[in-house]
């Protein structure tokens, strides 16, 4: 299996949105296409975030987005962001996934990352094996969310 881990192409968006829908079943639908457009701009242009996905023969099978913050404590070293982990559902369970969280670790590194979170919402434990396996450790943090 040849599966290239790198950025997002420009020309991707409608790739990129595709796979999104293996994400949340119950996701809310998505805004018109000017709206997808001007985010997906935006992503592409802030050199913090970082659109990864995981190429398979000309398929996005797999992506995340890696977000690199500025910080004022840890040295001044920034931490990261991991959110949007979605395999297709076809290639789940063959280390696709593993590897390009694996990939977004090293670059939260060489960006001088202090550290990288990743929630979940679910609750199974093969998935929270997922992670474990993909370099993250469960129960050292306690993480909290706020909904508007």
């Amino acid at each position: 299996m040849n599966v290239q881990i790198r950025n997002a192409h420009p020309n991707e968006l409608e790739a990129l949105l595709n796979l999104y829908r293996h994400l949340h079943s119950t996701d809310a639908p998505f805004p018109e296409v000017s709206a997808l457009r001007r985010v997906w701009k935006e992503i592409l242009s802030d050199p913090k975030v970082h659109c990864l996905v995981a190429d398979l023969n000309a398929e996005l099978v797999a992506s995340c987005v890696l977000v690199v913050v500025p910080n004022l404590t840890r040295g001044a070293r920034p931490y990261g962001l991991i959110e949007n982990v979605v395999t297709h559902v076809a290639h789940r369970r063959k280390g696709i996934a593993t590897q390009l969280l694996r990939h977004a670790l090293q670059v939260a590194w060489d960006k001088n990352c202090y550290k990288v979170m990743l929630l979940t919402g679910s609750k199974r434990e093969e998935i929270h094996h997922f992670y474990e396996q993909a370099g993250f450790v469960k129960g050292d943090k306690t993480g909290f969310v706020a909904w508007p």
